[in-house]
């Protein structure tokens, strides 16, 4: 049928750890930059903190059979730095290790192949407190050193590995200038020269962690890189919007600092030009180290912005979403399906030339909205909404399949509402209703709508 997706296509769902965990001081876990940020009052909405969540550190096995109930075969989930290392760097805490070998292993037992990411942003506070994590490029070694603890006892069982998860969000959106930032470790810095400079040792740290994961693995895997560029979308297919939206990737967001360097090997000219003396100092070697090998990329795409072409520098404009333009429940989630079909076809097309692997294979490894849910008087959550949001998108996926790119696979955010962040439990992502009171999991409507486009294999 036209609408099928490939027989070895990826269907999966994906968490992160300090989300759904809890268990924030069980069995030698200590603190991480987001323990401090969420304790400290006004930083998050409501004063919540991920210290219970989903209390999915206890309840793991039933997670996972909710996975198998929705058919998925492929799970994609966060290690916890402070359960592995709790002081950031030193002993390996057995205890930790125990907790990923069963889930892992329950992963397995029910068929589902796990895809671990290492990092997902909640970074040792004991390295916030030592020399100020991301400022300092020791953070990169002592990453890579985890990452290497991590696999040694897990690359038995795990095989598909994701290095770290959206640089943007714990370095620019974690550091900021003269105000407080929205995201851990929530520092004030007086430069934005400094808050480059955290991002370019998150890509150390990423280049470096690639290495050890090699290194370290005792059979052959996959290793990963997640990011989450800004995504323009042309506002009409012509040639001269399409080349502005080609353009406008180089400086939109933050592409032009995170995914240029890791898949190029250079930042965008472009990009460095904008940023004058605030660019990052980058000593010899490391450009070298950050571009490594990928066996794919992940991208997390869940919105984009419009762009067309105009006469004047720098060749194209960003267009402000109408007052009445469909929008989701978060202030950027703006319904824009395209930025699938863009986002993979910039990776392939608009980065070709400078492609240190041509052909690199695609994931989509977030994709979802937050949608104002509520229990019906028969206790269903009917999110209609979501599963127009979902099916839209996963169409937009399909034209990018039809036109030969190399999408291999697609992990839903999430599985279960959790802990959004500076959001708290007030913003559910989930396919799974969670009342935090009783910890009751209620699918929702989507997760059975998802559930049929895997069993069928297709947008339903």
């Amino acid at each position: 049928m036209p609408s099928d997706f490939p027989d070895n296509f990826i269907w999966g769902t994906a968490t992160a750890a300090y989300q759904i965990e809890g268990a924030a001081a069980a069995d030698g876990r200590k603190p991480s930059v987001w323990d401090t940020f969420s304790a400290t009052p006004g930083r998050v909405l409501n004063g919540d903190t991920g210290s219970i969540a989903c209390d999915h550190y206890h309840r793991y096995e039933s997670d996972i059979k909710l996975m198998a109930q929705l058919g998925i075969k492929h799970y994609r989930f966060s290690l916890a730095w402070t359960r592995i290392i709790p002081d950031g760097r030193g002993a390996v805490n057995p205890a930790g290790i125990d907790f990923y070998k069963r889930l892992v292993d329950c992963l397995l037992d029910h068929n589902i192949t796990p895809h671990a990411t290492l990092f997902h942003w909640d970074s040792p506070q004991a390295l916030e407190d030592q020399y100020g994590s991301w400022q300092n490029r020791q953070i990169a070694q002592d990453f890579a050193d985890y990452v290497t603890a991590a696999v040694r006892h897990l690359g038995d069982r795990i095989t598909h590995w994701m290095t770290i998860n959206e640089i943007t969000c714990f370095t620019h959106m974690g550091y900021a200038v003269d105000r407080d930032p929205p995201h851990a470790p929530g520092t004030r810095v007086d430069r934005l020269k400094t808050v480059w400079q955290t991002s370019h040792h998150a890509l150390l740290a990423h280049g470096l962690s690639c290495q050890a994961i090699r290194a370290a693995s005792p059979v052959p895997c996959s290793v990963a890189l997640v990011d989450n560029p800004t995504i323009p979308v042309p506002l009409s297919e012509s040639p001269a919007d399409i080349a502005a939206a080609q353009t406008a990737l180089h400086t939109l967001g933050y592409n032009g600092g995170i995914l240029f360097p890791a898949l190029t090997g250079a930042y965008s000219p472009l990009l460095l030009d904008q940023l004058g003396e605030n660019a990052p100092d980058i000593q010899p070697g490391d450009l070298e180290i950050i571009a490594q090998p990928l066996d794919a990329l992940g991208l997390n795409l869940y919105s984009g912005v419009y762009v067309r072409a105009i006469d004047a520098d720098p060749g194209y404009e960003v267009l402000p979403f109408p007052q009445g333009y469909p929008r989701l429940h978060m202030p950027w989630l703006h319904l824009v399906p395209d930025c699938l079909y863009w986002g993979i076809r910039h990776i392939s097309d608009t980065l070709k030339h400078t492609l240190k692997q041509p052909d690199l294979p695609l994931l989509v490894t977030e994709n979802g909205c937050a949608a104002q849910d509520q229990l019906t008087p028969s206790s269903e959550v009917i999110d209609s909404d979501r599963i127009l949001y979902l099916r839209e998108h996963l169409k937009s996926a399909h034209r990018a399949l039809q036109e030969g790119y190399p999408l291999r696979g697609y992990f839903v955010w999430s599985l279960l509402d959790n802990f959004e962040w500076a959001w708290g439990y007030d913003r559910r992502f989930g396919l799974t209703y969670i009342d935090y009171a009783t910890q009751t999991r209620i699918p929702k409507a989507s997760f059975h709508w998802y559930a049929e486009c895997v069993r069928q294999n297709r947008v339903v």
